[in-house]
């Protein structure tokens, strides 16, 4: 065996050095250097025997995989490799279609959040497959309540061709001898802070040991096409724990994001080699597991909202999916001498920019008020067409007056007080419109590309922020 070798690895974004650096030369960080030891066999050879022995099982005796050779491309297989099925309509659309077969997943989140849960009540819905969970957090007992409290959610009704087994075990080699006794069709590492490999003499959780156990697993999931699915947790800077490397590692990163204090969950797609990154699933925590949200509009306005100002609905679009937001707003006379932007679950440099164009546009003094504005439900929205709810919000707060009821809008507002044009005007239209909307304000560009006679929802196309505003307040 190969003597250890020492380098140093920077903690923020991954870049490694022969010798320390006071600052990163890639992030420019200072001070962000660790020592590491690095072996030439580090987890391999165990990982190519579990590979080895998990697809001698699946085929009844295979050569050996770990020598590859070179293919030439027209030989290559265009087709898709199929997914597996995940039986979760949210998580199969931010991974994009399902789990690929070899793939290697991160799965992040806030301590509490509902990690362990959603891969429990995910791997508890595929009876038709071997699943080992292995976890270096909880006892079986532990896991044991947790899945009969989660079983009503599961599917039912359904005869088992799998099992799902549990192990609690945090040594790496332990995990890899136990993976050729089961012989899984998807492995779960819950979580990859806890997993350590007697080969590095280091604490789990330490850069090492996370790079090394991380890379073993990686290896594995390649060579046998068993996919791994690794929990991570957060640290106070809301970043995933761990050298960056562990996210250059795998080939999904997806994150379970929300408040706790609403019902509310959404999964975001950090990075996917196997799919879009713009796609948003929504759950809604309750006593008995996680519940999938299809139609989050519904729920993300509130019932009644007639004869209050300081609310507009805009309809929004995240990934492919179009849900209607409502955007709350508070314009106060300033208390103190500097006014107050404050906001919530919107970027709050754009918020600056939108009171600028509202008053060097529209001729609205908003220089010595607060404004506080909010995203309901919880919910963090990017989308751009929300420019267009967030002023009427905010002069609807001004003047004390409410937006009629039936109207809601989408568009992007530039600096100069037009209405610039937006993506996919037609879904969130037909959004609108399923939801029992009868006016919509949209830019008057996008009135081109669409066919009137489809929609029953009256449309009122704007050029400019005072078109819009006359529209609503006469």
């Amino acid at each position: 065996m190969a003597e250890d070798k020492t380098m140093f690895v920077c903690s923020h974004c991954g870049y490694e050095s022969a010798k320390w650096l006071g600052k990163c030369p890639s992030c420019g960080q200072w001070s962000t250097f660790k020592e590491i030891k690095v072996a030439a066999d580090y987890g391999t050879a165990a990982a190519k025997q579990a590979a080895l022995s998990v697809r001698q099982g699946k085929a009844g005796g295979v050569s050996d995989p770990r020598r590859n050779h070179p293919v030439k491309l027209h030989d290559i297989s265009h087709e898709a490799e199929p997914r597996i099925d995940t039986h979760d309509e949210e998580l199969n659309r931010v991974l994009g279609g399902g789990i690929v077969p070899g793939s290697i997943i991160l799965l992040g989140g806030e301590p509490g959040i509902g990690k362990s849960t959603l891969t429990l009540q995910t791997i508890l819905s595929m009876p038709e497959r071997n699943i080992l969970y292995v976890s270096g957090e909880e006892s079986s007992h532990q896991i044991k309540m947790r899945a009969d409290r989660l079983r009503p959610t599961s599917a039912q009704g359904e005869t088992p061709r799998g099992e799902v087994f549990v192990l609690c075990e945090t040594s790496l080699e332990n995990i890899f001898a136990e993976i050729q006794e089961v012989h899984p069709e998807l492995l779960i590492v819950d979580s990859i802070q806890t997993i350590a490999t007697d080969t590095v003499d280091s604490s789990p959780g330490s850069i090492t040991q996370v790079r090394e156990c991380a890379a073993a697993l990686l290896r594995f999931a390649k060579t046998s096409g068993v996919p791994v699915i690794l929990i991570g947790h957060i640290n106070k800077e809301g970043t995933l724990a761990g050298p960056k490397i562990l996210e250059h590692i795998v080939d999904t990163v997806i994150q379970f994001e929300g408040d706790q204090h609403y019902m509310y969950r959404i999964l975001r797609s950090i990075k996917n080699r196997f799919g879009s990154t713009s796609e948003l699933g929504i759950y809604e925590m309750g006593q008995e597991g996680l519940r999938q949200v299809s139609n989050p509009s519904e729920l993300l306005l509130t019932e009644d909202h007639e004869g209050l100002s300081g609310i507009a609905i805009s309809s929004a679009i995240e990934g492919v999916r179009p849900f209607l937001v409502e955007t709350q707003a508070l314009v106060s006379t300033a208390a103190y001498g500097t006014p107050q932007r404050s906001a919530t679950g919107f970027d709050q440099r754009r918020l600056n920019m939108l009171l600028a164009v509202l008053e060097k546009r529209v001729g609205f003094k908003l220089i010595q008020k607060d404004v506080f504005l909010n995203i309901a439900g919880g919910l963090r929205v990017t989308d751009m067409a929300m420019d267009l709810s967030v002023i009427a919000a905010v002069l609807s707060s001004n003047v004390d007056t409410p937006i009629e009821a039936g109207w809601c809008m989408a568009g992007e507002v530039g600096l100069s007080g037009e209405v610039r044009p937006i993506s996919r005007v037609e879904q969130r239209i037909s959004e609108a419109e399923k939801l029992g909307f009868t006016h919509m304000i949209i830019p008057a560009y996008n009135l081109k590309s669409i066919d009137k006679k489809k929609h029953k929802i009256q449309l009122h196309p704007v050029r400019k922020v005072e078109e819009a505003l006359r529209f609503l307040f006469g």
